[in-house]
């Protein structure tokens, strides 16, 4: 059975067979393709080449009166632009510089503010009666005796009183 599969089935497929011509491979394509192209570049001709010597010494280049006009204008139209391009840049960089100063300004006034906080609260701890009467008691002063308090009669019209202070002799042996 395995030697019937082998057989072609008819005539016709046996001379196909025979007949198919063989593929050519992707290297032998490139090959024919690339000599018919160097056949194509070579062309049915030889080329030739000759030197020619000119000379254009005597030649002067004529002045283009509206060719100097349009180069100016287009030179001043080009300087008008940078001008302005300049200008805004500069005024760009400014309000950059500006809100970067503004910044510093604000971090500034919120630190000199934390600091004043602290000033305050350190201030208000400083004074505090507890902390004075504490300090007080620790150098040995007490509360005054009530001989010791001295009240000032106040007059009726409440007028200024020039203060006055009476100088005690020193004894003559301190000098």
């Amino acid at each position: 059975m395995a030697s019937e599969a082998t057989f072609p089935a008819t005539i016709m497929d046996a001379m196909r067979q025979q007949i198919a011509p063989r593929q050519p491979s992707h290297q032998e394509l490139n090959a024919q393709l690339y000599e018919f192209q160097r056949r194509a570049r070579r062309g049915p001709t030889p080329e030739v080449f000759y030197a020619k010597h000119l000379d254009n010494s005597r030649l002067a280049k004529e002045a283009d009166p509206a060719r100097g006009r349009e180069i100016r204008t287009f030179a001043f139209a080009v300087g008008i632009l940078f001008l302005l391009v300049m200008v805004y840049v500069v005024q760009r960089f400014q309000s950059i510089e500006c809100g970067y100063r503004i910044e510093a300004q604000k971090q500034l006034m919120e630190d000199l503010s934390e600091k004043n906080r602290q000033l305050h609260l350190t201030e208000a701890q400083l004074n505090a009666p507890l902390r004075l009467d504490g300090l007080a008691r620790g150098y040995g002063m007490d509360a005054p005796a009530p001989a010791q308090l001295a009240r000032l009669n106040a007059s009726a019209d409440s007028t200024p009183v020039e203060a006055q202070a009476t100088i005690p002799a020193r004894p003559a042996g301190n000098r």
